[in-house]
């Protein structure tokens, strides 16, 4: 029996009418829907019934939405009540238009399983109560962690669902690194953009979507905590300037912040410069390749404090990639990124924790 899909408070569902009637028998709602006419919709015979009638005993919103609007050619009438994609945070962007850049329902799913298979493992002492995310089918935990002086927020997760982990793979490529607006900013609707409804039993999206709300719930919290911390801060280099104007130790405190200061700052000073990683990133590529245009950035140092970066080749953890060649001609990006990612296992395989990759040929590139 065809299903729909369907908004139903925060979550969005893919069901029967069937099984729509039991959620909502489920939830305490008396129905006068023919039995027959859940099964046959379309028989003749029941055009001249009469419209069904439901009486609520609390409220609930249902919306029906058309599948047809995850699309890039969806029409403006069907897309008008999902939020815009560009507000949405620019890696997040990338990852939407590689989605919808797939049109089989089978190729986002492997696409999802590929995220889970490269997203790194969450150290077991983060796999607390705390971070672990409730209503998933599968176990999921999601770590946050604040960088106080760019004002941004990252995110590691893992699962025991390869599939689920690639949820969580896709939310924390999409997510990190942005400031904690952007991040509350993400309407649980961008799921209907990825077009992942046919890939994923209600369940797993609902789970998805907590996932979201949790990592969302979390960024909150962390700017909460910083603007308290930024507050100590303050309140203590006040009492400090006293103590000096009195001659009590003024100077102890003062000597400390500024030590704190020396050692935060600075971090940006390697961000250009290829270490011993990223040089074999380029040549790896610039061999199998033949790129018209290469670019290797490593941004790793946007990351200080990650886990990842601990124990790394030089702490070389995170990169952005431009790549224009021949080599992507009559492939799709996600062919194009798969192919970049293989060349790469061993460096992914050994510390290398995330790519930011743009790839092109050469007739593309001629038109950005």
């Amino acid at each position: 029996m065809g299903r729909e899909l369907y908004i139903i408070g925060s979550g969005i569902f893919r069901w029967s009418p069937f099984q729509l009637l039991h959620y909502l028998q489920s939830m305490s709602i008396s129905t006068k829907i023919p039995h027959l006419l859940l099964h046959y919709p379309n028989s003749p015979s029941l055009k001249t019934l009469k419209s069904p009638k439901l009486t609520f005993s609390r409220s609930i919103t249902i919306e029906k939405i058309s599948t047809k609007s995850v699309s890039a050619s969806s029409s403006s009438s069907s897309s008008q009540s999902l939020q815009p994609i560009e507000e949405f945070p620019p890696k997040l962007q990338e990852i939407i238009k590689l989605f919808q850049s797939v049109e089989q329902p089978k190729a986002k799913y492997e696409q999802l399983l590929f995220y889970g298979k490269n997203l790194k493992p969450l150290d077991s002492k983060y796999k607390t109560s705390e971070n672990k995310v409730q209503g998933c089918v599968s176990q999921v935990w999601v770590r946050a962690y604040f960088d106080s002086e760019r004002r941004r927020v990252f995110f590691e997760a893992d699962s025991d669902s390869v599939l689920t982990k690639g949820l969580a793979a896709l939310l924390v490529q999409g997510l990190s690194g942005r400031s904690v607006e952007e991040i509350v900013k993400v309407s649980p609707d961008f799921a209907v953009l990825l077009g992942l409804q046919q890939s994923l039993t209600p369940s797993r999206n609902n789970g998805f979507l907590n996932m979201l709300e949790l990592m969302q719930k979390k960024a909150l919290q962390l700017y909460v905590e910083a603007e308290e911390g930024e507050s100590e801060i303050s309140t203590a280099a006040a009492s400090s300037t006293e103590g000096s104007s009195n001659g009590v130790n003024g100077n102890v405190e003062s000597v400390a912040i500024g030590d704190i200061s020396a050692s935060v700052g600075g971090g940006d000073d390697d961000g250009g410069v290829l270490k011993s990683r990223g040089m074999r990133i380029k040549e790896k590529l610039e061999k199998e390749l033949r790129p018209i245009e290469l670019q290797v950035e490593d941004v790793s140092y946007q990351h200080a404090g990650h886990a990842g970066i601990r124990g790394s080749d030089d702490g070389e953890t995170h990169f952005n990639l431009k790549v224009v060649s021949d080599e992507f001609e009559g492939k799709s990006l996600v062919k194009r990124h798969r192919m970049i990612y293989g060349l790469l296992q061993d460096e992914l395989q050994n510390g290398l924790h995330a790519l930011s990759i743009e790839a092109k040929t050469p007739s593309e590139f001629g038109m950005s």
